[in-house]
């Protein structure tokens, strides 16, 4: 019989995020839940979820939170990284506060989580960073969340490097064009475009996207990888403005 999980993934009251928490809940795993709001629906098996209110843009916030999940469950085997906040515009239109934020959540607190828990976690544990095409493929209007999401590739990089001596793994997962609150802002012509650039012709679930993050959790000699699942979309990928 597989061992019992422990599970922090942020950002996981809805998307690819909540999905990721029905999966691992399914299979018998525990899971913490960092989020800024409630999740809006009834998890499957709630008496496996623990929602702990946390901003992670904020280190104060972030620190109480991963102290309440290691007083609950006491050690941490998994940590997922899919907190996320987009805010479009391109350079000349972009605010600094709307970068501000997209940096503050997306790279800086995935940079905060990273340094909270790694010091406490053990031999086999892994944490997994959620990124994005526009991290790799420039799109215009995506100036701030393009620069958030390749910043967190290198980060995953180098910290793939530092903490492998310790046999803790960290790898990366490059959602493609996903139905999620996110992406459902994107419309019109913008949309068509992507869609048209996706090879297999069709958006992406969440619960596809946890597949595979379930998938690297499960394994014990990937780290520094790269993953992505997004229907073709980063071999075919062509931006215009």
């Amino acid at each position: 019989m597989t061992e019992t999980k422990n599970w922090l993934v942020t950002g996981g009251s809805r998307g690819i995020g909540r999905a990721v928490v029905e999966q691992a809940t399914a299979r018998g795993d525990r899971v913490a839940v960092f989020a800024r709001k409630p999740a809006s629906a009834q998890w499957a098996h709630p008496d496996r979820v623990v929602e702990i209110h946390t901003d992670i843009a904020d280190p104060d916030s972030l620190a109480r939170g991963v102290d309440t999940v290691f007083e609950q469950f006491g050690s941490l085997d998994v940590v997922v990284n899919a907190a996320g906040v987009h805010r479009g515009g391109r350079i000349g239109d972009l605010s600094r506060k709307h970068w501000d934020e997209v940096i503050g959540t997306n790279l800086s607190g995935a940079f905060e989580l990273a340094r909270t828990v790694a010091p406490r976690l053990e031999a086999g544990a892994a944490i997994i960073n959620v990124g994005a095409v526009v991290g790799f493929r420039g799109f215009p209007g995506d100036v701030a969340y393009g620069a958030a999401k390749a910043g967190l590739h290198g980060l995953t990089q180098v910290l793939a490097v530092e903490l492998a001596p310790r046999q803790i793994r960290v790898n990366l997962v490059i959602p493609g064009f996903v139905d999620t609150d996110m992406t459902s802002a994107l419309t019109g012509r913008a949309r068509e475009r992507i869609l048209a650039a996706i090879p297999m012709g069709r958006t992406g679930l969440p619960e596809e996207i946890a597949q595979v993050i379930v998938g690297v959790a499960d394994s014990p000699y990937m780290t520094g990888s790269v993953v992505a699942t997004d229907g073709g979309l980063m071999s075919s990928f062509s931006s215009r403005s």
